[in-house]
């Protein structure tokens, strides 16, 4: 698909509650099914043809761009260092000089969907959104906030605890953002993109909800982690072979 938008990776956690699993390793880093999890990402971001990934580092930042240098699967990687910790709103202004496009592709480091990129970027094109956020529908997990969405497919409730069950959703942590947005975060400050962040936007913006009608693996705790080990290890995204490029 032509002119498609660069991309953002948060992935500048610690993984704390990982930690009697994975040790020291950042969060995004952690090993599935024999390699490091920003792989599946970034084998996602190929398969549709992304060419730029804005990597928001902050905990062991080194670490991150030692194994992956400047690009892998054709993709450019670009690193957007934190000095202190900014949460994920903080991080992804802190990228906002490096995004070159006029909208920019989000991505959680350490969290899987598999959505169609393409169909994403064309709703959130065709909707005229100022910002579309990839949901999934309630699995029965009750330790998260839900997306509620109204009749017309716009999100009106961001991180609710309740709501109809027929209209809530799980956040994805995949979103596409203006570059406008984005710059309206305030700077250099600790911001949560999911609790302070776009609970104001669906209130001053147009924000539209993109449903994938599977799931969302995430890697947030011992359980989720080991479960992703079965998952992710057969998905399509994981079926490449690495091709670091040191050439970008």
């Amino acid at each position: 698909m032509p002119n498609l938008p660069d991309a953002v990776v948060l992935c500048g956690g610690a993984g704390l509650r990982l930690r009697p699993v994975i040790g020291e390793a950042p969060k995004a880093m952690a090993a599935v099914a024999g390699r490091p999890f920003l792989e599946v990402l970034f084998r996602q971001l190929a398969r549709y043809g992304f060419a730029r990934a804005i990597l928001a580092v902050g905990y062991q930042k080194d670490a991150i761009q030692s194994h992956f240098g400047p690009g892998v699967f054709g993709l450019q990687l670009i690193y957007s260092p934190e000095e202190q910790a900014l949460g994920t709103g903080g991080a992804l202004r802190n990228a906002a000089d490096l995004i070159e496009t006029d909208d920019v592709l989000v991505m959680n480091g350490d969290s899987y969907t598999d959505v169609d990129l393409d169909a994403l970027v064309k709703h959130h094109r065709r909707a005229n959104a100022d910002a579309s956020v990839v949901v999934v529908p309630s699995d029965g997990r009750g330790d998260c906030g839900f997306v509620l969405l109204d009749r017309a497919g716009r999100v009106v409730g961001f991180n609710e605890k309740d709501g109809n069950p027929a209209d809530r959703f799980i956040n994805a942590g995949i979103y596409l953002f203006s570059q406008r947005l984005v710059r309206e975060i305030a700077p250099d400050q600790e911001i949560s993109l999911e609790r302070e962040v776009l609970p104001v936007w669906i209130r001053e913006a147009k924000v539209t909800g993109f449903v994938h009608p599977g799931t969302c693996m995430d890697i947030g705790t011992p359980q989720r982690y080991l479960d992703a080990q079965v998952v992710l290890a057969n998905s399509e995204d994981n079926s490449l072979a690495l091709r670091s490029d040191r050439s970008l």
